[in-house]
């Protein structure tokens, strides 16, 4: 998890995490700067989470650089990339393992499809997002019904395979995650998730100029990567009828 300044978010998150996971895990918080005010948060809680890390961020600041520390200090079999600000998406986690468990490569969560939704945080933000995504799926045939989400799984293999190389500016790593993931030909999956921005407050890193420019130079690379690419993957889809529901999987055909 990348933070900054996140405070009440995170120790929220963390006891969330430590009440909901049955699989052995470890968490890393990543920061960029050591006065970073997550850094009490983490130093607390670890006297009552053992496998919780902290991670200190010496490739430079941003989302970018601070996913490649994390994903170097982590030991585990599955990577899981998460917001600390996004309490709803911990009930995917367990539908995300039960899809790579199944033979998934890469695993990616969806607001916009399957029952998934986006609550809260910048109207801009959400204009611009659930407009994007759409119309990114409808011109470039993208598999993932949500690139840019920031909620990804895959194996710590796969991660060194994309090559990922986005300037540090908000999540659109993430967006080139998706990208390169089915332009790579792996086994996509998506789960469907309820996305709660910002439900406590913290400190948001969304800055409509820069994040703009940079998610906008992916979109324009991915549309015209992904229409050459023939044929086009079809992801696993997991599906939950309701909160509580049996896991369904199906195939969603482009």
């Amino acid at each position: 998890m990348p933070v900054r300044n996140e405070g009440i978010n995170l120790k929220i998150m963390l006891k969330i995490l430590r009440a909901v996971l049955d699989v052995e895990h470890e968490v890393l918080v990543i920061c960029d700067d050591p006065a970073d005010t997550s850094i009490p948060v983490v130093r607390k809680m670890q006297e009552e989470y053992a496998n919780l890390r902290l991670v200190l961020n010496q490739y430079g600041r941003g989302v970018t650089n601070a996913i490649h520390a994390g994903v170097d200090a982590a030991s585990g079999t599955y990577l899981l990339i998460f917001a600390a600000d996004e309490v709803g998406p911990v009930l995917a986690i367990d539908d995300m393992l039960g899809l790579m468990r199944e033979g998934a490569e890469f695993v990616s969560c969806t607001r916009y499809a399957h029952g998934g939704r986006r609550l809260g945080g910048s109207v801009i933000g959400q204009i611009l997002s659930r407009t994007a995504n759409r119309l990114f799926h409808w011109l470039s045939g993208c598999a993932l019904t949500d690139a840019t989400t920031g909620i990804k799984m895959m194996r710590r293999s796969v991660y060194y395979q994309l090559h990922l190389v986005s300037r540090p500016v908000g999540w659109a790593v993430a967006f080139e995650m998706s990208i390169k993931a089915q332009l790579a030909g792996l086994k996509l999956g998506e789960v469907p998730i309820i996305s709660v921005d910002r439900l406590y407050g913290g400190e948001s890193t969304f800055r409509l100029g820069p994040w703009t420019v940079e998610y906008l130079r992916w979109f324009l690379w991915g549309a015209r990567q992904l229409r050459a690419q023939v044929p086009r993957s079809a992801p696993v889809v997991a599906v939950r009828a309701t909160v509580g529901a049996p896991l369904a999987a199906q195939v969603k055909r482009s």
